[in-house]
C-alpha cells in the first residue's frame, strides 16, 4: 500500500513555461485548465495549497537585461507577467468551483489583493487557494526565491517544484539518455554539484528553514495529488537523505 506523504499545507512553484503547452510563448488554455484540475484534486483531499507562478512564458527579466535593457526594469516587467499568469490560473480555478485569491507583492488594488501574510494564511485556512504573484516585489530575485520565501512565511510543510521532467537528474535527461535520476538528495549536494534545481538563494533558504522540496513532472495526470499520495516518480530534497 502506498503511504500518503504527511503534508497538510503545500506550496507549488510552477514555471511560466509550464503554461505554454506546445507553443513558444504565451498561455495555452489546455495547460492552464489541467493545472487547475490538479489543484482542485489537492483541495478535495482536504489539503491547503498556495502557488507561485513564473512569467517566463511572457517575459523573462534576464533575457531583457541581456538584450541591453536595464536589469531592474526588465525584472519589473517579468513581475507583471507573473500577475497575468496568476489571473489566468485564478480564472481557470474559479470556473471549476475552486475559490481563489491572487496576492501581489506589487500593489495593484484594482486587479488583486496586496500580499499580506496573515490574510493569506487565513484564506488557506478557509479552503481557498492563494496564488502569490510579482515574485518578492524586488528586482534581482527569481520566482524560485519567491516560492521558497512564501513557503517559509506560510509555514508550509513542503515546496513542490513543478518541472518538465520527473525529478532531478545529474544532467539533462532530454539530451543525455544515460542521465542519473535521484530519488533523494540533500540540499548540500544540490549546491555542491550545481544541479540547477532552483537558484542557490532558494535552496539555501529552504535548507536553513528545514523546508523539503519535491521535484516532479507537472505534465502527468493529477500530478500534484499523486506526488502528495506518494505515487509516481519524484525527487525529495531535504537536509537529510532519510524522509
Amino acid at each position: 500500500m502506498i503511504e500518503s506523504l504527511p503534508y497538510k499545507r503545500v506550496l507549488v512553484k510552477v514555471s511560466g513555461e509550464g503554461l505554454m503547452g506546445a507553443g513558444e510563448y504565451g498561455l495555452d488554455k489546455g495547460s492552464v485548465s489541467k493545472l487547475a484540475q490538479d489543484v482542485k484534486a489537492v483541495v478535495a483531499a482536504s489539503r491547503q495549497i498556495c502557488l507561485v507562478i513564473g512569467g517566463g512564458n511572457i517575459f523573462r527579466g534576464l533575457t531583457g537585461a541581456a538584450s541591453g535593457m536595464d536589469r531592474a526594469t526588465a525584472d519589473y516587467m517579468g513581475m507583471l507577467a507573473t500577475i497575468m499568469n496568476a489571473l489566468a490560473v485564478q480564472n481557470a480555478l474559479e470556473e471549476i468551483g475552486v475559490p481563489t485569491r491572487v496576492q501581489s507583492a506589487i500593489t495593484m488594488a484594482q486587479v488583486c489583493e496586496s500580499y499580506i501574510r496573515r490574510r493569506a494564511v487565513r484564506h488557506m485556512e478557509k479552503g481557498r487557494v492563494v496564488i502569490f504573484a510579482a515574485g518578492t516585489g524586488n528586482p534581482f530575485f527569481t520566482t524560485d526565491t519567491a516560492a521558497a520565501l512564501r513557503a517559509v512565511e506560510m509555514n508550509c510543510d513542503v515546496l513542490l517544484k513543478a518541472t518538465q521532467v520527473d525529478g532531478v537528474y545529474d544532467s539533462d535527461p532530454k539530451a543525455n539518455d544515460k542521465a542519473k535520476w535521484y530519488k533523494q538528495l540533500t540540499f548540500d549536494k544540490v549546491i555542491a554539484d550545481n544541479l540547477q534545481v532552483m537558484d542557490t538563494t532558494a535552496i539555501a533558504l529552504a535548507r536553513e528553514n528545514h523546508l523539503p522540496i519535491i521535484v516532479f513532472n507537472m505534465h502527468e495526470n493529477n500530478a500534484i495529488a499523486h506526488v502528495l499520495e506518494g505515487r509516481g516518480l519524484f525527487t525529495i530534497i531535504s537536509n537529510s537523505t532519510e524522509t
